[in-house]
């Protein structure tokens, strides 16, 4: 005898055990790549558990774009699934996600449902409940190398050749030789489809010789390689003569090749020198390089993804810049009278109505994530001969263990340079600098979200960076992503960053939380960075929608110079925030949030927010939920006073009969308390998001 159903909350539990029934799952996708194959994934231990080397691939009926397969599912339960696209290296084992459906809810199939037939129409791919949506997968066991040609990367030795155009062409190059006579392995076979994965096709006849090099642009090529230590780069040089005529295609006229020994580090630079095709020196190219590999302790599954969600009512949200304001300006009457950066300054911010807190993070030299918002710091140094008077030493803070910040006597740059601390609260640990992103997100309220800017190195116009050697690259960000993974619960996180490599890494390395570009754009304030992705609000929008970013963090100086930025954003469906000094004032913060920017990023919130009622909104609306779901009703004067008249059993009679009765679909997990609450996935999206 069957038992009685009970709920699957997750990948890890065992399915009921009902008789199992046989399900056909079909659906139509197009442009599946020849190594690639649709696959289902779903909640059940019979459909992977979310796991992606679990899931079930389907088989490709005759030469359509139609994929199927019968698969057994326990009867009398509802099934949640989704579709993806994925290279099966070894079922079961090694599997590579290509692309997924990332609606926010899965699809459903509902316990008493029965199976479609082969007649029926199959489902389309990324299609459902009136939404579309497929985004790339993650790193799970490929590498990503990207090089970047920007600045002016190309010098030319011969002067005829300095007004021509020329287009520069790269292309993966397998350095491991295979014997025609004997089969290709699987992964030698995709190792050549990988690295071919990110190459232009040859539509237009031009294309076949690149990409034209022109001033203050930047080319991108990216290849992805299960063995990048195998592959080296071809770069191949076209000219145009100068005779040429419309139609004529240039002629090769030097190469070079990058070897994988030169990528020595996660990101750098390289200079090579360019042969033309009689072997003679032709000129020198600067590749500036980026490796991106895949986390080594987290893996990531596919039971949701926010990365490129966001409720399509919801604008003007309230940010808490570094908590409550940042405080070591240089007019005093403008810092905020909390330390920023601390467990003090974002609890003030919540507790006057932020609905998210912009908190900075990066590692000390023990490789903790902590929150501070500048690269270097200062200790108090004692002289030999004078007891009385110190030095202070400027150090980076990645010098530091977290003991060592802990322990010793830090003190801002500002407070360093100037000998006149401003805080004198070491007493008091919520006030203390230095605490742990694990820290922060354990203790904060779950209903306010949190924009984690992660703080990287940035090089100047003029060449210079803001911090030397900083930590490798893909080990700053593992760390700082495995903590958020791990501890971030249900909480609304946004990662942000200014660097724009950064960014595409988290996008890519994991698929639950968005990313949004931070840029300076055109500023008089602040000095320009070497990338042109940053120049700009049209190119940080451009590369934002290039790589799949849920949107773009802009410079309110921008929007107050030409407010029809904003729409710029808006049309193209980016989501949107500011930020700057110029947002510490009440008619500013009006003005943007009437622009239509969905957050606003400011100092001292509990002086410039407009709330009437100082709740995060999140907040608000789970109390909403709470009181729908428990059928909870606010009871009014005459009810009270007829309430007070009954005996207390007839009371709670009257009470019970009132509240309306809730299914355990709508209403499984009655929360005990406001703080158990979970976050919903209407908080991301309404029903006709995009």
């Amino acid at each position: 005898m069957a038992r009685g159903p009970r709920a699957f909350l997750s990948g890890s539990e065992e399915s009921i055990d009902y008789p199992p029934r046989k399900w056909l799952f079909r659906t139509r996708a197009a442009n599946v790549r020849k190594e690639e194959t649709v696959c289902v994934i779903g909640d059940l231990p019979e459909l992977g558990s979310w796991q992606p080397e679990r899931c079930i691939p389907l088989e490709r009926e005759d030469d359509t774009d139609v994929w199927s397969g019968q698969i057994e599912i326990p009867d009398h339960q509802r099934v949640h699934f989704r579709y993806c696209v994925c290279i099966l290296i070894e079922v079961g084992l090694q599997v590579i996600v290509r692309s997924w459906e990332t609606n926010l809810s899965p699809r459903i199939i509902e316990a008493n449902a029965s199976s479609p037939t082969s007649k029926e129409e199959p489902q389309e791919y990324g299609t459902y409940d009136h939404q579309e949506r497929v985004d790339r997968g993650w790193l799970s066991k490929e590498t990503v190398i990207q090089l970047k040609l920007c600045n002016n990367p190309l010098v030319i030795f011969r002067p005829k050749y300095h007004s021509r155009a020329i287009n520069i062409k790269v292309t993966p190059v397998s350095l491991t030789r295979h014997n025609t006579n004997f089969p290709k392995t699987m992964s030698e076979a995709l190792e050549e489809s990988l690295s071919a994965d990110t190459q232009d096709t040859v539509e237009n006849p031009r294309e076949q010789f690149g990409h034209e090099v022109k001033k203050d642009d930047m080319l991108i090529f990216q290849s992805t390689l299960l063995f990048p230590s195998n592959v080296a780069f071809l770069i191949d040089l076209y000219i145009y003569s100068s005779r040429c005529v419309d139609g004529e295609p240039p002629y090769h006229a030097g190469f070079s090749y990058l070897l994988p020994t030169a990528l020595q580090s996660s990101e750098g630079n390289v200079v090579l020198p360019v042969t033309s095709t009689k072997h003679r020196p032709l000129g020198q190219l600067r590749v500036d390089y980026l490796v991106i590999g895949p986390m080594p302790s987290f893996k990531c599954d596919l039971s949701i993804s926010y990365a490129r969600h966001w409720k399509k009512t919801r604008y003007g949200l309230d940010v808490g810049h570094r908590g409550s304001g940042s405080s070591f300006k240089t007019k005093v009457q403008n810092c905020a009278e909390v330390r920023e950066n601390t467990i003090a300054s974002l609890k003030n911010a919540i507790e006057h109505g932020a609905d998210f807190v912009e908190f900075d993070v990066q590692l000390s030299k023990d490789l903790v994530p902590i929150i501070y918002h500048d690269f270097h710091v200062c200790i108090a140094m004692k002289k030999k001969k004078d007891i009385q008077d110190t030095d202070m030493l400027e150090i980076p803070l990645k010098e530091l263990t977290l003991n060592q910040l802990k322990m010793l006597k830090v003190y801002h740059l500002s407070e360093g340079k100037s000998k006149n601390p401003r805080f004198f609260d070491d007493e008091l640990d919520d006030h203390q600098p230095f605490p742990t992103l694990q820290q922060v997100l354990e203790t904060m309220d779950p209903h306010t979200g949190f924009n984690i800017e992660i703080k990287w190195t940035m090089q100047l116009a003029d060449g210079t960076y803001e911090l030397y050697h900083p930590t490798d690259l893909n080990l700053y960000l593992d760390t700082i992503l495995e903590v958020v993974l791990r501890y971030g619960g249900d909480r609304r996180i946004i990662f942000s960053c200014f660097n724009a490599d950064i960014c595409q890494v988290i996008r890519i390395k994991q698929n639950k939380y968005p990313v949004m570009f931070l840029t300076c754009g055109e500023s008089e304030i602040y000095p320009r960075y070497r990338d042109p992705r940053c120049w700009s609000i049209q190119a940080a929008a451009q590369y934002a929608m290039m790589i799949e970013m849920l949107g773009i963090n802009v410079h309110t100086e921008d929007l107050l110079r030409e407010p029809s930025l904003v729409k710029l954003a808006l049309n193209v469906g980016l989501v949107i925030f500011c930020w700057g000094d110029q947002n510490a004032d009440a008619s500013t913060i009006k003005f943007l949030k009437e622009l239509g920017l969905h957050g606003v990023i400011y100092d001292k919130i509990h002086e410039y927010s407009s709330k009437e009622v100082k709740e995060s909104i999140f907040l608000v609306q789970a109390r909403s939920r709470r009181r729908s779901c428990s059928g909870w009703r606010r009871p009014t004067r005459r009810r009270r006073r007829r309430a007070r008249r009954r005996s207390p059993s007839s009371r709670s009679a009257c009470w019970t009969s009132r509240r309306p009765r809730t299914s355990s679909a709508t209403c499984s997990r009655r929360p005990r308390r406001l703080q158990g609450l979970e976050s919903h996935m209407s908080d991301y999206v309404t029903k006709d998001a995009s």
